[in-house]
């Protein structure tokens, strides 16, 4: 199972790529939504994990284009500023799944289980 992780905080993607590693989930990672694209064409995840505040962009705002195009693919929305505002309008926006950060290796394994169950 491939997953992408889009955040521009590279210890985080190191973090969850070797986490994510540990369960055999194959792992790719991007700092930006422009690279992201591509990233999502070439890969094709079935798991995203999305940061909220990128260099070019809002995280929040991407998810549309991620559910338009690869409906399959479930979104876990990863931010620092987990506010119930936030929370809520990316659950809206279509993430499966929202995760403020700092996480924890249980938080993020049970969430992969969900996913994947």
């Amino acid at each position: 199972m491939k997953v992408l992780i889009i955040d521009d905080e590279t210890d985080i993607c190191y973090l969850l790529s070797t986490l994510l590693k540990q369960k055999n989930l194959e792992t790719a990672y991007v700092n930006t939504l422009s690279d992201a694209t591509k990233a999502l064409q070439e890969e094709n995840p079935e798991i995203v994990f999305l940061d909220n505040h990128l260099p070019d962009g809002l995280g929040m705002n991407y998810i549309e284009y991620i559910k338009r195009n690869y409906p399959a693919a479930k979104i876990v929305m990863i931010t620092a500023h987990d506010t119930t505002a936030d929370r809520n309008k990316a659950l809206g926006f279509g993430a499966d799944y929202f995760i403020g950060k700092p996480f924890s290796r249980d938080i993020i394994y049970k969430t992969v289980e969900e996913l994947t169950n």
